[in-house]
C-alpha cells in the first residue's frame, strides 16, 4: 500500500480514509485541512494537521498529528539501519493496546518493508507544555516521569511481545557500534572542546575505551524500555492539563532493563542540581511503583543496574552527535545530556561499576 512520507504529500482523500478505518470521524467529511510542524526531533519530522468537516462532529478530533521519515538523509539512513521507525510503528499497533501508560492514541501505522518511509497518525495532545531538557524540570514532574517508567517497566514485565525479533538488540548493528564509538567520540570531542568540563570529558574516553563492555551489558531486570526517556520526549499539563503527562518518541525502544531509563532520566533529563537533592527520592519512588504494580524492587536491588544505565544518555549523545543531523538544539542538546550523564556517572561510579562487571565474554551482567 502507498502512503504519503512528505506532508505536503498528504491528501484529503487519504486522510479520509485512514480516520474512517479508525472509526474516528463518526460519518464526518473533511472538507479542509492544513498542516503546521510541531517538535523538535531530529530522526523523524512531526506535524499538526488541523481538520475541518462537512457538518458538526463532537466526536471527531480537531486536530491529530502526524510523525514522517527525516527529511535528512544522514538521519534517515540512520534510522533505517538501527530499525528506528519499525520500533515506533510497532509500538504503537503491538505493544500500546497492552499497557496503561498514557501515550497517543494511534489512528494509523504503516511502514514500507525496508523500514526507511513510514507514517504515524495519532491523537493531538495539546495544548500541552513540552519538556525541555534543557530548562529541567519540577520535581513534581519529575516524580510524574518516575511513576510512568515504572508503569511502563512493570506492565511489560515477561510479556510475550518480549520476544518478538523486532524488540530484540541486532547483534550486527551492535558490533558496528562498537566499531563506529570511537570515531564518534572523536567527532564528540572536537565538536564540544573547551565546552565540557576535562573530568566529564575523561568519562567520555573512558567509555569509548570499554565500549565492547558497555554495549554488550546485560542488566538483571528484562522488560520494554523506552531507550531515549527524557525531557524533550514526554509531553505535561496535556489536553489543556486535563491529565498530567504523555510519552512520546519511541523509535528507541527495545528489551532491557528498566533501570537503564531510569539512570538516563535522572542523568540525561532532569538536570544535576535537581538531581542530587531528590535523587534518594525519586528511586525509591521507583522502587515503591514497580513494587505496586507487582514487580517487587528495592533500591538496594537496582542501584549497580542504575548507575551502569546512566552511561545509556551519555552514549545515545556521543553516537548521536556523528550520525544524525546537526542542529543548533541538538548540539545543545547533546551537551546537556552528556553532561548530566556525566555528573552522574562520576557521582557514582559508573564506569568503575561497569569494569567490575564486565568479562572477557562477550556478556556482561550484574546479576
Amino acid at each position: 500500500m502507498a502512503f504519503p512520507t512528505r506532508a505536503e504529500d498528504l491528501s484529503q482523500a487519504w486522510l479520509q480514509a485512514q480516520l474512517d478505518a479508525a472509526g474516528a470521524l463518526g460519518g464526518a467529511r473533511i472538507t479542509r485541512f492544513s498542516t503546521t510542524s510541531i517538535g523538535t526531533g531530529q530522526v523523524g519530522d512531526t506535524v499538526r494537521i488541523a481538520l475541518e468537516y462537512d457538518r458538526p462532529a463532537p466526536g471527531a478530533p480537531t486536530s491529530i498529528a502526524a510523525k514522517l521519515p527525516s527529511r535528512d538523509a544522514t538521519s534517515r539512513s540512520t534510522a533505517a539501519h538501527f530499525r528506528l521507525y519499525l520500533r515506533e510503528v510497532n509500538f504503537y499497533a503491538r505493544v500500546a493496546p497492552l499497557v496503561a501508560i498514557r501515550v497517543p492514541k494511534v489512528y494509523t501505522a504503516l511502514i514500507d518493508d525496508n523500514g526507511s518511509d513510514f507514517i504515524l497518525l495519532f491523537e493531538d495532545l495539546g495544548p500541552a507544555r513540552a519538556g525541555d531538557q534543557l530548562s529541567s524540570c519540577t520535581l513534581a514532574e519529575a516524580q510524574q516521569a518516575v511513576c510512568q517508567a515504572a508503569l511502563l517497566h512493570a506492565s511489560t514485565d515477561g510479556l510475550p511481545v518480549l520476544d518478538e525479533d523486532w524488540l530484540q538488540p541486532d547483534a550486527q548493528a551492535r558490533d558496528w557500534i562498537i566499531q563506529a564509538y570511537p570515531g564518534a567520540q572523536a567527532v564528540f570531542r572536537d565538536r564540544y572542546a573547551g565546552q565540557i568540563e576535562p573530568e566529564y570529558l575523561a568519562i567520555c574516553e573512558a567509555l569509548a575505551e570499554n565500549a565492547v563492555y558497555w554495549f554488550n551489558f546485560q542488566p538483571c531486570t528484562r522488560c520494554l524500555t523506552h531507550g531515549d526517556f527524557r525531557l524533550d520526549n514526554m509531553l505535561f499539563d496535556i489536553r489543556g492539563g486535563a491529565e498530567p503527562i504523555a510519552l512520546v518518541d519511541w523509535q528507541t525502544c527495545v528489551t532491557g532493563g528498566g533501570t537503564s531509563d531510569l539512570g538516563y532520566l535522572l542523568g540525561t533529563g532532569i538536570g544535576t542540581e535537581l538531581r542530587r537533592a531528590h535523587e534518594d527520592t525519586l528511586l525509591d519512588l521507583y522502587c515503591a511503583e514497580m513494587t505496586r504494580h507487582g514487580v517487587s524492587r528495592s533500591r538496594e536491588g537496582i542501584y549497580d543496574d542504575y548507575r551502569i544505565g546512566a552511561l545509556s544518555g551519555l552514549s545515545t549523545a556521543v553516537f548521536s552527535t556523528a550520525f544524525v543531523e546537526r542542529t543548533d538544539r541538538g548540539d545543545a542538546n547533546f551537551l546537556s545530556m552528556a553532561r548530566g550523564a556525566c555528573s552522574l556517572a562520576l557521582d557514582h561510579d559508573s564506569i568503575g561499576a561497569l569494569l567490575r562487571y564486565a568479562s572477557p565474554k562477550t556478556e556482561t551482567t550484574t546479576c
